[in-house]
């Protein structure tokens, strides 16, 4: 199972000449299937000043279902809110979208960039056109951390309802917070066999309790049963992990596309640099805080030159994920990811009958 990797199909999005809002990129989408059956690409525009907003697009097949290309259709979310503002500009970023079964709508996490940093932020909607803003992800503190004090991003909802650990019929989500002191480029500071402390650089699972809120959407964003879920352990991700593609029910459990850091040594006088590359992980399809599965090795990391050289160079960063159904095909999966924060690629993950899970 180590030497599973994805297959590229190719790019799929390019910043598109004379627009304005994409100078400084197209990057990270989120993925999901409309209420047509076809599939949407949400990725992240990055315009002057990295004012980023979220657009939409549809993504054009070929006869054999291969992804071949987009049509854009607009722009979903841009900064509005003032959690969402800054005074240079302001962020709608990153976003990860899930159709939630138990109140039939559709679940955007997203980073929204203040002045006050990032945190996750939740919007919902029907049609995946008009998107309804349910603020800022709020999260009961934890042992001696508030929580919502603390930078975070790459949040992602799981697509059913589960228990969390009081008991309760929950929606669960994965996230990364930013510690202090813990942004990837504060690590590269430290020696290379800097002890990983517990709650930090790492994956977290939170419950928002759905028998105590019902499923009205403006408590939605209410989390706690906060805990660390998993923790950087091979070379590949040594510096930080955090959630990648929503989780997706396979075979095995729920199946995850998460994305490692770790940093290259000097060569040549050069500095050494960040490397952001993806693994798998599979979590227990009735306890999704157990681990089943995960990658010793990367299942993708920066080969083409569009992974290593661009606005950030050396990073492949996986965020949609579309399970083939529609091939009839469901071990397939479609991985949407950004390359070099500058355009979106596409790559093919197949996952085998036999994996030897913990």
């Amino acid at each position: 199972m180590d030497e599973l990797q994805m297959h590229r199909i190719g790019i799929i999005m390019r910043p598109e000449p004379g627009n304005e809002m994409e100078v400084e990129g197209v990057l990270n989408p989120a993925a999901i299937r409309g209420p047509d059956g076809d599939l949407y690409l949400f990725p992240r525009l990055v315009a002057k000043g990295n004012y980023s907003r979220i657009g939409i697009a549809k993504v054009i097949f070929d006869e054999k279902g291969e992804p071949v290309g987009i049509k854009r259709l607009g722009i979903v979310l841009e900064p509005e809110a003032e959690y969402e503002k800054r005074p240079e500009g302001g962020g709608c970023e990153d976003p990860r979208i899930t159709y939630f079964e138990p109140i039939q709508q559709y679940i955007m996490t997203y980073t929204a960039f203040s002045s006050k940093g990032p945190r996750v932020a939740l919007a919902i909607s029907k049609d995946l056109l008009h998107w309804e803003r349910l603020g800022l992800a709020d999260f009961a503190d934890y042992k001696l951390i508030t929580f919502n004090d603390v930078y975070n991003k790459d949040a992602c909802i799981f697509p059913r309802s589960m228990t969390s650990p009081h008991g309760d019929t929950s929606m669960v989500m994965l996230h990364r917070p930013l510690f202090p002191g813990t942004t990837p480029e504060d690590i590269m500071c430290d020696p290379q066999d800097r002890r990983i402390r517990d709650h930090h650089e790492c994956i977290w699972i939170s419950y928002s309790d759905l028998m105590l809120n019902g499923t009205k959407a403006e408590h939605l964003q209410e989390f706690e049963s906060n805990s660390p879920l998993a923790l950087p352990e091979a070379a590949w991700e040594k510096i930080k992990i955090g959630a990648g593609t929503p989780p997706v029910m396979s075979q095995h459990g729920w199946l995850m596309v998460y994305h490692g850091v770790h940093q290259t040594l000097p060569v040549n006088n050069e500095p050494h640099h960040l490397v952001y590359s993806a693994g798998l992980m599979i979590l227990d399809k009735d306890h999704p805080d157990k681990i089943r599965y995960r990658s010793t090795s990367p299942v993708l990391k920066p080969e083409l030159l569009e992974e290593r050289v661009g606005i950030v160079q050396s990073v492949v960063f996986p965020t949609g994920i579309d399970r083939r159904d529609d091939l009839g095909t469901p071990n397939r999966f479609d991985i949407y990811y950004g390359m070099a924060d500058n355009c979106i690629g596409v790559a093919r993950l197949d996952i085998p009958d036999n994996i030897t899970l913990f």
